[in-house]
């Protein structure tokens, strides 16, 4: 027995004496207080499941993991049996086989057949199963259970009650995770479904994350309702830009326009869950038109500072202008304003430009703290992506000195990337009368109208780049949509069937395409303009560039980043 217990890990050579169970043959190691499930999770063996979610607490109702363990004297579930020495398991048996082709028939006697109208197909629990373990036909003759379609449970989510399995997820994940427990089970029995307490709704900060965990499409969310199918869209990991803490997200695309945010499982950072202003409110303003600066923008006329009287050049010309504006003015009376909103690539070469080019040190960005947006979850006080990535950049906050200055006109140039000078609180009146502005802008803010070049800046699901969150944490953002000047390096931007394979006569290839630019490509051009050459090509030579002067970034790359991110030892 001890002899069995001490095994030897072949390719480490390290004695191991942790308890193992065996499934379909093979060992693995386990946890004590592990559930089968569980062991078999990590090991990437699939054991079909509708109610089990790893971070949700143990129903046991869907049956659907069924499984054979020797000794027993029935099947057991593998979602509440925890994992004890020795035990053998089956999950391929003709037992097995047989009670999830019962479990399969059994759930699809009332469910309706909605899947050519139905948002979840193609990323459809039910749909892969009942190819998978079903049986292909059934022998219920009666007529199914009617209940009603279409309800809004909220704001945010509609409800399709033929749909649900009654698995239970969204009830618990509201009461264990949301901790606003608004949904039960009614009507137990043939006529089970789920609804929301009396005179509430299913209306919290995280509600639409029912969505993703409900295995069919029960739940669907009522802003992406019947925009796409998902097999026509492009997905691309990446960075949601609403908070410090970045939760990890998959942007979904089609026709080079974003439908969707969902939430991508990373533990160390956000589990497996997103917040609702997160999925609704990073990413409508990439294709507006109206909001977005599509060119590069030049105020003629000085004079007529404050009124929307810019007009649209080249790059060439904009570049130009702005070199000789920059020129103009002593370096002493040039204020940086760095973007804690802006990649770590973005913020590097703007320091890069301040220092090296104009030998100034007035380098400073602006917080963003909003105590009423935090919360014990997810979200942070801090709602810009990259704070402490400037921090390490060695940017400072706008401080009383700066302010001082502002008030005292003592500043002639302001150039800014990605943010509003309005939110240091100076009157716009006082800001408004230094003659030139230049800025990096996405979209049009307070301080718009008062610049005398404006550069179209890249938004956050257009670019590669960096940010580090407030755990400091460097996690990575990739291009989900193209602009005019794309940028793609190996491996980094996906298509979506429509967008890769449509004729130039096709409606679905004609999505707006921003001319826009991220600010290190910008001012690039801008140094080689002033006489200056940045020996980068690309956003990670810039970040290779800039992990050579930082000690915590050092040997660092976008492939040793990957998609989870790298904790820094600061």
């Amino acid at each position: 027995m001890i002899k069995e217990k001490i095994r030897i890990n072949l390719k480490t050579k390290i004695y191991s004496d942790m308890p193992y169970i065996t499934i379909d043959g093979n060992k693995y190691e386990f946890i004590n207080g592990e559930t089968v499930i569980q062991v078999a999770h990590r090991n990437s063996i699939d054991i079909p499941n509708f109610c089990w979610h790893p971070g949700l607490s143990i129903s046991g109702n869907c049956r659907i993991c069924l499984v054979e363990i020797e000794k027993l004297p029935k099947l057991a579930i593998a979602c509440s049996t925890l994992a004890e020495e020795g035990m053998v398991v089956h999950t391929k048996s003709e037992k097995t086989i047989e009670a999830q082709n019962a479990v399969m028939e059994f759930l699809l006697i009332n469910h309706p057949l909605d899947c050519p109208i139905c948002d979840e197909a193609g990323e459809c629990k039910l749909q892969d199963y009942a190819y998978r373990y079903g049986v292909g036909e059934s022998r219920f003759d009666e007529e199914k259970s009617k209940k009603d379609k279409r309800i809004p449970l909220g704001p945010n989510v509609m409800f399709d009650q033929e749909r649900c399995i009654s698995c239970s997820r969204c009830i618990r994940y509201c009461e264990e995770i949301a901790k606003s427990p608004q949904l039960t089970f009614v009507n137990r029995g043939e006529k089970v479904t789920i609804e929301t307490f009396p005179s509430k709704e299913l209306d919290n900060p995280y509600s639409m994350n029912v969505i993703e965990i409900c295995p069919v499409g029960a739940l669907t969310s009522r802003d992406f309702r019947f925009r796409a199918r998902v097999w026509d869209m492009s997905f691309t990991n990446s960075i949601c830009p609403g908070c410090a803490r970045g939760c990890n997200t998959i942007i979904g695309v089609r026709n080079n326009e974003i439908l969707r945010i969902e939430p991508r499982e990373n533990t160390e950072v956000n589990d497996w869950w997103l917040c609702d202003w997160g999925r609704l409110n990073t990413y409508k303003y990439v294709n507006n038109k109206d909001l977005r600066i599509q060119s590069p923008q030049m105020r003629m006329d000085i004079q007529t500072k404050g009124k929307t009287d810019l007009i649209e050049v080249e790059w060439d010309e904009a570049e130009s202008k702005a070199a000789s504006i920059l020129l103009s003015v002593p370096p002493d009376e040039i204020l940086f304003i760095a973007s804690p909103f802006a990649t770590m690539e973005d913020n590097y070469v703007l320091k890069k430009t301040a220092i090296e080019i104009f030998r100034s040190n007035d380098i400073y960005y602006m917080p963003f703290i909003d105590t009423n947006f935090g919360d014990d979850i997810l979200k942070q006080n801090d709602r810009t992506p990259n704070s402490n990535g400037l921090k390490l950049l060695g940017i400072k906050e706008v401080d009383d000195y700066v302010l001082n200055k502002l008030t005292n006109k003592r500043y002639k140039l302001f150039y800014i990337i990605k943010d509003d000078l309005t939110r240091t609180g100076i009157p716009i009146e006082i800001l408004s009368e230094v003659e030139n502005s230049i800025q990096h802008l996405v979209v049009k803010n307070n301080f718009y109208n008062y610049a005398k070049i404006i550069f179209p800046h890249s938004a956050y699901a257009e670019v590669n780049g960096t940010f580090i969150n407030f755990k400091n944490r460097i996690q990575r953002l990739r291009p989900a949509v193209a602009t005019l000047d794309k940028e793609r390096l190996l491996g980094d931007f996906s298509l979506s069937r429509l967008d890769k394979f449509g004729a130039p006569n096709d409606r679905w290839t004609h999505g707006l395409k921003i001319d826009a630019r991220p600010s290190w490509k910008i001012m690039k051009l801008l140094a080689k303009a002033l006489g200056y050459n940045f020996a980068f090509e690309n956003s990670e030579e810039v970040f290779i560039e800039m992990s050579e002067s930082i000690p915590s970034l050092r040997g660092l790359d976008y492939e040793k980043i990957g998609d989870r991110g790298i904790q820094l030892k600061l």
